[in-house]
């Protein structure tokens, strides 16, 4: 089936763009290719240890975005930060499943809290606003059938999970009942460059490369055979920037997905690419043993068939790309 429509990426040219959680991962990554569509980018982010934001990530770009150190959480720079804004890339969120259920009021803040707050602004102060917002595949829960598509029932099995939803129902909320166009993307496992490498807690796969390349063993819970959806960041920033300047995506969600892989096949491609390396099977940990989601597949069917979107980088090439960056600028992370 042909989907409706390629967007047109020369929307974003002199455009007013807001980026919430822009020093991290992903948000970094898409602030950088916001800047090269000639977009006039603003950066909010609030740096607070161990969430991975990262002056160093903005780096080749530092002198062309303005950034504001900011907690998505405080309600009057927010009502300034959305003015003059065309769209606003929601990306300010915790994602971890052990301390969303160690900190569980944290967690409530970040993802519910705060994302209330940023859409009272916008109807206050900027009603025409545009805003794209990261959900996460962890809505899910266990996947009751495979591929996981939107209509699958949303269980989620920690904190973190509930709080996504509801932050994604508020963007739908004011979508449908006060004209602001929003629309959610439930993004799966993403790697690649940018995302901090100081713990694990954010995502095991980028946590993988760095026990590859700090030479440790590797510890797969389990068997090591269950399957992730895991797709570079690359390709998640892609399909931000095509949702962006879509006319056609408001009022929905949307599956990403990339290479259904399990964890054991995912070292075992970073081993080969990086050329060393070496893991073992354990026992899953009591603490992430009722956590666990068993086995991922995303159905990205409706993306694509909406905007044209599909994953582009392949899991070899994404590895190289990854190890390449991290062999470069490993003191910004380490």
């Amino acid at each position: 089936m042909d989907f409706q429509t390629t967007p047109d990426l020369n929307f974003y040219k002199g455009k007013n763009i807001l980026v919430t959680g822009g020093l991290g991962f992903i948000g970094s990554a898409l602030s950088i290719k916001l800047v090269e569509l000639g977009a006039n980018v603003t950066i909010v982010d609030s740096l607070m240890p161990d969430y991975g934001g990262n002056m160093f990530n903005i780096d080749s770009v530092k002198d062309k975005v303005k950034i504001n150190i900011s907690d998505v959480r405080d309600r009057f720079s927010s009502n300034f930060l959305v003015k003059n804004q065309d769209v606003m890339f929601n990306l300010a969120g915790t994602l971890s499943h052990v301390d969303s259920m160690t900190d569980p009021f944290t967690d409530l803040e970040i993802n519910c809290v705060s994302q209330l707050s940023l859409l009272e602004a916008c109807r206050k102060n900027n009603p025409a606003i545009k805003i794209i917002f990261a959900g996460t595949r962890n809505q899910y829960g266990k996947a009751q059938y495979l591929p996981v598509d939107e209509r699958h029932p949303l269980e989620p099995t920690d904190v973190n999970g509930i709080n996504c939803n509801a932050g994604e129902y508020y963007h739908i909320l004011y979508n449908n009942v006060y004209g602001i166009k929003s629309c959610s993307l439930r993004l799966s496992n993403t790697y690649g460059p940018r995302h901090q490498m100081k713990h694990s807690r954010q995502g095991v796969l980028n946590w993988f490369v760095r026990q590859i390349m700090d030479g440790q063993k590797i510890e797969l819970y389990g068997t090591g055979a269950q399957i992730r959806d895991v797709h570079h960041v690359d390709d998640v920033v892609n399909a931000f920037i095509m949702s962006g300047a879509s006319d056609n995506v408001w009022g929905q969600v949307y599956n990403t997905g990339g290479t259904p892989v399990s964890l054991k096949d995912f070292v075992e491609a970073g081993i080969k690419v990086y050329g060393k390396g070496s893991y073992k099977i354990i026992p899953f940990p009591e603490d992430r043993k009722p956590i666990e989601i068993g086995d991922y597949i995303a159905d990205f069917f409706k993306i694509y068939r909406t905007i044209g979107w599909e994953p582009k980088v392949g899991l070899e090439e994404g590895l190289k790309n990854t190890f390449d960056y991290y062999k470069k600028n490993k003191k910004f992370y380490w």
